[in-house]
């Protein structure tokens, strides 16, 4: 029998590990008011080697009383409006009444300065190492609105009481660990003992993480007694009627309240039955015999893609859809109970563990289980990989979404620093695909087994892990350094192909190229008439590197054929043995898009349209190659018909990106072709062809919405004459531009800059915009712009390539007008905001000398927001003229429709005007990317 290290620390350390902290509460419940009054007698036991002076208390509740919390930022950088703009009585706090000490001492505390939901309490009499000490708090807890966090008071009077009450940090290494909530659910508590008594108003339902002991009444309350040992929260929900039901088997008792299907009870009952001893058998028994899991938990944490449709779209049965909410749920409340791990440094672990058993449930429960479920049935569905891909494999896609992007992380990336897509989803994808990686190279249950060990282990000491780390390389009959270095602690990519291949009747020599130089395992199965007849480990390939097979009969090779690897390009990885031209891909179509399929070449189509004054509605059809995952190489071509014209227009694109992986701010080059060709005015058109170079960076924190960008555009214009218009001969010129940008984005502040220089044969210019925005924490908003150009030289007598002072001419074709050569009409009042951004039409409308303009506007209400403009312009041959305007903005859907209206200017006063609505100014945006660009800024 082998004694390892922690054969011998289960052996010798429980009686030290064993002592925690103990809590007894006294809790009365106002369901009215929103809040909880506690008293609280703290037994605070020092396991560390240092004495203490000072104790530090967790008090997340009261992140939510400020505008300028580290909370405060969390939902500002991910665009989230609701907690910046929600009333006094939404948001939640911590009244600290008393805090004394076992002599009746009243003791001094304070909060953290820059974490105001940190407690720091000075004590009277030192803390000695393995000793303990009494404290008594009263306080008073002001629960928030649910909509911030799922957690807090909602309008149907229930309380979802979590993270509030005051709990000990850890000491760890000499000091405290301070966290602030950033609504990640990541309260690292130290452990402890608890015993409760609450009081909640006669006719409320109470559900809790801990046992009850019993319950009584008197004539306003209902009394619980409660208690839980090695506890790390006290979770309270009350509800004016019952949600929660109790499961029970010999293994655990489970609180459930997960309720979004249609089945009965017994249905439930044997559901969670087969889900609590699976988890029993794969990862051993719980630390605690009950565990709570609510409908509010999965929803902070659903399954994405599996609920968000309504029940009667779901392509799942109410069975299927309940055991899949429950399971992730009832994993994550049982991996809470039993790791005793730091959330925020170390969440991979139970992310990982979480996502591995999850797929090792659907292998062995559900095979047959397609990611987009029964709609696999449906013949017309049938072409589509995302309809036909396995339940499991859809987890590898939605990790690659964000390598493919360039915006993974290393999963040892603290919590609070993954972007909100990492966070929620592709670093849980991928530690789950990493366990499972390990887990088919290795075979024989090994990590499984050792997932069970290291919970295990976390029952009698805190752990981190370098544990976890120690028992697989321990329990692994192979070397896995590896497994660390490249999958958990970096962000490298894996992408193996064939090289040159060999073949005779007996023998295969095959030439393996590492693309990525990531050395990790590789599998090759051998396949013949697409049935598996050999599969091997491939190790250590370093370099380019040529082995040596029996044929077995094969007809074709493949890499990572059942994609246990979460490799970076599946397109790449088979080799037909039947012939030279045996390997090239057949064309796929599909229509609108799919996920990425490697064994064909995928054509989309989409029928679009596209309308401007001149050539009317035009219709079309697109062909591009722009799968659900970024590819190296993409394009779209889009040619369209023109009834009002009888002829063809449309555009196209492409698209090469180069990512550069290394630990710089430059993180992507596009190297991009683009052209068009429309109508401009009547019965003329315009063909641009525009080569352009764009280098993007960013901050090595990827959570910093801040981004740089330099590009190079050579811009091509060939202009058809036309008698409407007299431009002084403009129909054809080039123009090279070089534009440098530097932004910065949250909801409570944007900074942007962006300086021009445009050279071309008849002018040169250069133009610098900076605008910054600001939401106040009463709500107004402010935002102000300033805008500079100048010529350089100039040759030309035409205004086409002057600056714009309301309306831009756009000689770059950037804007998609409506009417651009309007000079009258409803159309000629379409708005951009570019160049001088006045809203009033004035005498002088160009500046072909240099033009300075600043404008702000500031909210009234809501959408309602008065602008004003003044701005300085020089025309040759006439004095610096001095105009001015303002008005009402009337922002009603942010970038798609708004209006502007005049009221006085530079004109004198527009109200007075006879044709005052040929003075209103507006903004319509038929771009659907525009507003898809509204919701993923919140994810990446």
């Amino acid at each position: 029998m082998k004694l390892n290290l922690y054969t011998l620390l289960l052996i010798f350390l429980p009686a030290f590990c064993m002592a925690q902290h103990t809590s007894e509460f006294k809790i009365r419940v106002d369901i009215e008011e929103t809040k909880i009054d506690v008293q609280q007698n703290l037994i605070y036991f020092n396991s560390s080697k240092d004495t203490l002076y000072t104790i530090v208390i967790n008090d997340w509740n009261h992140s939510f009383s400020s505008k300028n919390t580290h909370l405060a930022d969390r939902f500002s950088d991910e665009f989230i409006r609701s907690f910046h703009l929600a009333k006094d009585e939404d948001r939640g706090f911590t009244e600290i009444k008393n805090i004394i000490d076992y002599n009746f001492q009243t003791l001094n505390w304070k909060r953290n300065e820059s974490q105001i939901d940190i407690i720091e309490i000075e004590l009277e009499t030192p803390i000695l190492p393995n000793s303990s000490q009494k404290l008594n708090l009263l306080y008073s807890i002001k629960l928030p609105n649910d909509k911030f966090s799922r957690y807090g008071f909602n309008n149907d009077g229930k309380l979802y009481f979590k993270n509030c009450l005051l709990f000990p940090a850890i000491y760890e290494n000499g000091k405290f660990i301070k966290q602030s909530n950033v609504n990640l659910d990541d309260l690292f508590n130290a452990p402890t003992s608890i015993k409760a008594v609450v009081d909640i108003p006669l006719n409320y339902s109470l559900a809790s993480n801990l046992n009850s002991l019993d319950e009584s009444n008197t004539d306003k309350f209902t009394t619980y007694n409660l208690f839980g040992n090695h506890k790390k929260d006290l979770v309270l929900i009350i509800t004016s009627k019952k949600e929660f039901t109790i499961y029970k088997n010999e293994f655990v008792e489970v609180s459930s309240s997960i309720n979004k299907t249609r089945l009965n009870d017994i249905q439930k009952t044997l559901i969670i039955d087969k889900i609590t001893r699976f988890i029993h058998e794969k990862i051993g028994p719980t630390n605690s015999s009950k565990i709570l899991v609510s409908q509010e938990d999965y929803n902070k944490q659903p399954f994405y893609g599996l609920s968000q449709l309504p029940a009667f779209l779901s392509p799942f049965s109410d069975e299927t859809l309940f055991e899949l909410m429950f399971l992730k749920t009832y994993i994550n409340a049982y991996l809470d109970e039993n790791l005793n791990l730091n959330h925020r440094k170390e969440n991979w672990i139970y992310d990982g563990i979480q996502m591995f058993i999850m797929m090792q449930y659907i292998e062995e429960n559900n095979p047959d289980l397609k990611m987009m479920g029964s709609l696999s049935r449906f013949k017309l569905l049938k072409s589509y990989n995302l309809i036909n891909l396995d339940f499991n494999q859809q987890y590898n896609y939605l990790y690659m979404l964000m390598a493919r992007k360039n915006l993974d992380q290393p999963l040892t990336e603290k919590k609070d620093r993954l972007i909100k897509f990492n966070e929620q989803i592709s670093s849980k994808y991928k530690a789950g695909l990493s366990f499972k990686y390990l887990d088919s190279y290795l075979e024989n249950d090994i990590v499984l087994n050792s997932l069970k060990e290291f919970v295990a282990l976390n029952k009698e000491v805190q752990t981190n892990k370098y544990d976890l780390e120690y028992i697989l390389n321990q329990n692994s009959p192979k070397k896995i350094d590896w497994f660390f270095e490249s999958l958990i602690n970096s962000r490298e990519l894996v992408d193996y192909t064939f090289g040159k291949v060999s073949k005779t009747d007996e023998k295969l020599t095959v030439n393996i190229i590492n693309k990525t130089k990531t050395n990790v395992p590789i599998s090759l199965y051998q396949l013949k008439n697409d049935s598996i007849v050999n599969k091997v480990w491939l190790d250590d390939i370093k370099t380019d590197s040529t082995f040596v097979f029996d044929r077995h009969g094969a007809d074709k090779i493949v890499l990572n054929y059942l994609n246990e690897v979460p490799e970076y390009n599946l397109r790449n990885n088979w080799k037909s043995l039947k012939g030279f031209f045996y390997n090239n891909r057949p064309i796929k179509f599909n229509f609108y898009k799919d996920l990425e399929e490697p064994y064909y070449n995928q054509l989309f189509y989409v029928p679009e349209f596209e309308f401007n004054i001149y050539d009317g509605l035009a219709f079309g059809m697109r062909l591009n190659n722009k799968s659900m995952l970024n590819k190296p190489f993409t394009f779209s071509v889009a040619p369209f018909y023109s009834p009002k014209t009888g002829s063809l227009v449309g555009k196209f694109n492409g698209v090469v990106e180069q990512n550069i992986r290394d630990e710089g701010k430059l993180y992507r080059i596009r190297y991009i072709l683009s052209g068009s060709q429309f109508h401009y005015a009547e019965n003329a058109a315009y063909t641009n062809l525009s080569p352009t170079v764009q280098l993007l960076f960013r901050d090595k924190n990827f959570r910093e919405n801040k981004n740089e960008f330099v590009q190079l555009k050579q811009l091509y214009i060939n202009r058809e004459k036309t008698d409407f218009l007299l431009d002084n001969n403009t129909e054809n010129y080039n123009v090279f531009d070089f534009k440098y940008g530097n932004y910065q984005s949250e909801i409570t502040k944007h900074y942007s800059l962006t300086t021009n220089v445009q050279v071309a044969n008849s002018f040169g210019k250069i133009s610098t915009e900076i605008h910054y925005r600001k939401l106040f924490d009463n709500n107004r908003r402010l935002s102000l712009r300033f805008y500079v150009g100048t010529f350089l030289y100039r040759s030309t007598t035409s205004e086409f390539f002057s600056f714009g002072l309301d309306r831009p001419t756009d000689y770059m074709f950037e804007h998609s007008y409506l009417g651009r050569s309007e000079s009258t009409g409803i159309f000629s009042q379409e708005y951009v905001y570019a160049e001088g951004g006045f809203k009033s039409k004035l005498d002088s409308r160009y500046a072909n000398k240099w033009l300075t303009t600043f404008n702000a506007s500031f909210n009234l209400w809501n959408w309602v927001q008065v602008y004003g403009d003044v701005g300085l312009l020089k025309n040759n041959f006439a004095p610096t003229k001095f105009v001015y305007d303002s008005g009402i903005h009337l922002n009603l859907v942010p970038d798609y429709f708004e209006l502007f209206l005049p009221v006085y200017s530079s004109n004198g006063y527009e109200l007075d005007s006879n044709n005052y609505g040929e003075k209103v100014r507006f903004i319509v945006t038929l771009t659907p990317k525009t507003l898809v660009s509204l919701f993923t800024r919140r994810w990446f």
